[in-house]
């Protein structure tokens, strides 16, 4: 009779789940005793960057992940990253080891001891296999849950003796469905509201760009002639930022969403929450006689939406459904266009070390490609960013960010798009604009980036602080708040420990050449920047 890893490893062959991510333990061991020659181990150095990483990957791929970290106690180190990846809707399979059945009832030590509970609730499903011949079933049942909408990590303990358990041959492989359709009246009643609406406005999120629906965001956009605003903190844009629509990303307060929604009575929210807020900014969710549609594949967003009415379905199937139904504007909305960039020229004049941010990302965007993903986790200058060239996105699957909040999250998860950049053949270079502060997280994916040969150019904002703590701080009227400074780091050094081509540069000479000069290399690089500290007012009230 065949083991139970010879049945798990065939099922995982015919899922296409062959690369692992992980961090080998003790318990973890036996999985992956005589790993398959037709298989791939991504070996990461830390449980947030192997849950990042791959995070990164199955974005980049479309398709799910297979993940290993270490019993309780790298599953513990993992939980930040899973946040992440919970609130990105990433679909992966999050493993763990567990020790052997027959010691579980004394607890020995490394025991996962509530291995169910502890992922919780950042997994849509978490499992310990009752007996041993239930991991091939386990792992199929999984990969199901980590598919259907809303997509996700979910997660399984495995006791380390299961793999060399005899089993029978079942074949336990089903097809299941990934999308939710839209209900077909529901959709009539948005199409009618729409059309009956005076001013309408849309609101796009990563929903969007995980159903691939990046045309047909532009086409109902198009045909209503209304502006595009990307929801706060969208983890993939999904609307090109040069379309002459664009209106720019909603601010996460109350008050400012509110003021800037202002003169719509139709706000159509697509594919994301309504809303993720942060901070607190009192004012009205919807301004003045305005009313809310929202489509989301998520049954749990629909319900917690402060405002509004929800459709639960697939974004992208709810705009094709919507397109032939909503009736066709003429005339352009009265407003400025969002992106009013100075000439370089301009913004660089008179400049002086250290450049700010503005000036930094102007020089950058004299050198940037055609065709590149874009990673920030620099939150104090994403106003800077956006923009400039650099920071304006035109085509799909191009520019990510997590939804969680959670710093360590950009670098490993930049790791992951360029090995799926790598994979695919598509071998665009991915470029991740990163904090000083954010540097400190989950540095140890360099290495990672570095073993795999992957192009990557790590941009490290140096300003020697927590700037968008220090932004919090004005916000919040707390002055004297410690631990804001970071004093004594040398981003050099730590580029270079871990295997990149790493330097530092402080001049628009050295910024544009060195940027040339990583892009064309084809390696990792990691380069320091120093920008000036001049701290930046967060939000406005509404």
């Amino acid at each position: 009779m065949p083991l139970v890893r010879e049945v798990t490893f065939d099922l995982l062959r015919r899922l296409g789940l062959t690369t692992v991510v992980g961090n080998p333990g003790s318990t973890e061991e036996t999985f992956l005793k005589d790993f398959p020659s037709d298989f791939t181990y991504v070996l990461a150095l830390q449980e947030t960057n192997v849950v990042a990483i791959a995070d990164g990957l199955a974005q980049g791929l479309k398709k799910p992940v297979l993940v290993n970290v270490h019993t309780g106690a790298g599953l513990g180190n993992a939980m930040g990253a899973m946040l992440s990846a919970f609130l990105n809707k990433t679909p992966l399979i999050i493993t763990a080891g567990q020790q052997t059945r027959q010691m579980l009832l004394a607890e020995p030590f490394l025991t996962n001891f509530e291995p169910t509970l502890l992922p919780r609730p950042y997994v849509k499903w978490s499992y310990e296999p009752a007996r041993p011949q239930d991991v091939p079933g386990a792992f199929m049942r999984a990969y199901a849950m980590a598919m259907q909408q809303p997509t996700g990590p979910v997660f399984l303990s495995l006791p380390l003796d299961d793999w060399d358990q005899e089993m029978a041959d079942v074949d336990v492989l089903r097809g299941v469905s990934t999308r939710v359709a839209p209900d077909p009246a529901r959709i009539a009643d948005f199409a009618a509201r729409i059309s009956a609406s005076e001013n309408p406005v849309l609101v796009y999120g990563g929903d969007l760009a995980r159903s691939e629906a990046w045309d047909a965001g532009i086409a109902l956009a198009e045909k209503l002639r209304v502006p595009v605003w990307l929801a706060p903190f969208t983890e993939n844009v999904p609307f090109p930022q040069t379309h002459p629509l664009y209106a720019g990303t909603l601010p996460p307060a109350i008050g400012p969403l509110g003021k800037a929604l202002a003169g719509h009575d139709l706000i159509v929210v697509v594919g994301a929450p309504v809303f993720r807020y942060y901070p607190w900014v009192p004012g009205e969710y919807l301004p003045a006689g305005a009313k809310l549609l929202q489509v989301t594949d998520d049954a749990f967003d629909a319900a917690k939406s402060v405002a509004g009415d929800s459709l639960v379905g697939d974004s992208g199937l709810a705009l094709e459904a919507l397109l032939p139904l909503v009736r066709a504007r003429t005339g352009n909305p009265a407003r400025e266009p969002y992106l009013r960039r100075e000439p370089a020229a301009d913004i660089l004049k008179d400049a002086r070390e250290p450049l700010t941010a503005e000036q930094v990302f102007a020089v950058l965007s004299e050198r940037v490609p055609e065709d590149y993903v874009l990673v920030n986790e620099s939150p104090s200058n994403m106003g800077e960013l956006a923009q400039t060239r650099l920071g304006t996105i035109a085509k799909p699957d191009s520019w990510y960010m997590m939804a969680s909040g959670a710093l360590g999250w950009g670098m490993p998860a930049a790791v992951g798009l360029a090995l799926a950049e790598q994979r695919t053949g598509r071998n665009r270079p991915v470029i991740a604009v990163i904090g000083d502060g954010s540097f400190q997280y989950a540095l140890q994916s360099v290495w990672t980036a570095v073993q795999h040969g992957l192009h990557m150019v790590f941009l490290v904002l140096r300003n020697g602080e927590y700037g968008i703590l220090k932004s919090f701080a004005m916000l919040e009227k707390t002055p004297g708040v410690p631990g804001l400074d970071l004093p004594g780091l040398d981003i050099v050094s730590l580029g270079k420990g871990y295997g990149a081509a790493s330097w530092r540069a402080a001049t628009v000479a050295d910024i544009r050449d060195g940027f040339a000069k990583a892009l064309g290399e084809k390696g990792v690089s990691v380069i320091e920047i120093p920008i000036d500290t001049a701290i930046h007012t967060l939000l406005s009230a509404g």
